[in-house]
């Protein structure tokens, strides 16, 4: 009588701790989608003092911003930073006024990592330090493990005067294929 009483008991706690798990489930929304207007946060420039509202800064312009995990990660640092400003002559070239780098780093870094890869006049290296933007359009993920937080995906949109004409997030998350400067020109 005495183990049916525990059996019992333990049983009700699995069903609990169940559904407690279950109920706590965050159902995920999409990222920010094609005709969608960027929300205004305030992203920072060189140091936490220089603010830049995302929003306004593609008023009336035609532009790209593309999120990256990390500052000096490999993929990052290799390639996707570097083919925007390789790109950016074709870029300017195909109407296209302002890009825009955000990562959830801090403005030294992001000012350090844009000197380093030559971003001078190009491309805008914007922080996202408690990743306010990142998560309003919904492209963050838990990177805790190898990065130590909430991260960016790494995608790239078309923007013009403040809407989202076109978004690639990479399936993976942290991939380069459809997020790559030179896959946003069909884009354009």
């Amino acid at each position: 009588s005495r183990m049916r009483g525990n059996y019992s008991m333990l049983r009700r706690l699995s069903t609990v701790k169940f559904i407690r798990k279950f109920s706590s489930t965050v159902v995920s929304r999409m990222p920010i989608k094609q005709g969608e207007t960027l929300p205004s946060v305030e992203l920072q420039e060189n140091t936490p003092a220089n603010k830049v509202n995302i929003r306004d800064l593609f008023k009336g312009k035609k532009g790209i911003i593309f999120g990256v995990p990390g500052a000096y990660t490999p993929t990052c640092s290799n390639s996707h930073l570097p083919g925007f400003v390789a790109d950016y002559d074709k870029l300017k070239d195909a109407g296209v006024d302002v890009i825009a780098c955000v990562s959830v780093n801090d403005a030294f870094v992001m000012s350090a990592w844009g000197k380093d890869k030559g971003v001078e006049g190009k491309v805008r290296m914007l922080a996202d330090p408690t990743a306010a933007f990142t998560k309003a359009i919904d492209v963050g993920f838990d990177a805790t493990a190898a990065l130590g937080g909430v991260r960016s995906q790494r995608y790239a949109m078309v923007v013009e005067d403040g809407v989202v004409k076109a978004i690639n997030v990479e399936p993976d998350k942290t991939g380069l294929s459809c997020s790559a400067a030179k896959s946003i020109f069909s884009l354009l």
